[in-house]
């Protein structure tokens, strides 16, 4: 394969709010952790297991705006975009690094309805519009955004 591919696809949970930062000339980017969960049983207890990945998602501009007002922590969303690492220092000099998704597009897997009852999530329930008068019912018990 001659070319490269850098596309992240999550289903996460917002672990705080959007905090928004804004430019001259009226560009923003928005920034938010993002949970996402992986279960299993632990052959030798029999316990089942949950391991927790933090990612830090980046949006820019008018979809910035729209996860701010619409999404809150907790709320449940499907992310897509690329990884970024970016070089930084600290305050003593030392070189630091950070890895975000800088995200190109979102759908809102939580609906208005489960917002408002303190999110609960069911599977499976998309929200396609950011509109929050749009409310779709769950189909099946299935954790695919599609």
């Amino acid at each position: 394969m001659s070319g490269t591919l850098n596309k992240v696809m999550l289903i996460g949970h917002l672990g705080d709010e959007v905090k928004m930062h804004y430019f001259d000339g009226g560009n923003c980017i928005g920034r938010f952790p993002l949970a996402t969960n992986e279960t299993y049983t632990n052959k030798q207890t029999g316990e089942r297991v949950t391991n927790t990945e933090w990612h830090n998602i980046v949006v820019r501009n008018k979809a910035a705006e729209i996860c701010e007002k619409y999404l809150s922590k907790g709320d449940k969303v499907y992310i897509e975009g690329r990884l970024k690492t970016r070089k930084w220092q600290d305050d003593k000099g030392n070189d630091r690094y950070s890895t975000e998704i800088q995200c190109s597009d979102f759908t809102f897997l939580t609906t208005k309805n489960e917002s408002l009852a303190g999110h609960s999530p069911a599977p499976n329930t998309p929200q396609a519009n950011p509109s929050p008068d749009v409310v779709s019912e769950p189909n099946d018990t299935d954790d695919l955004p599609f």
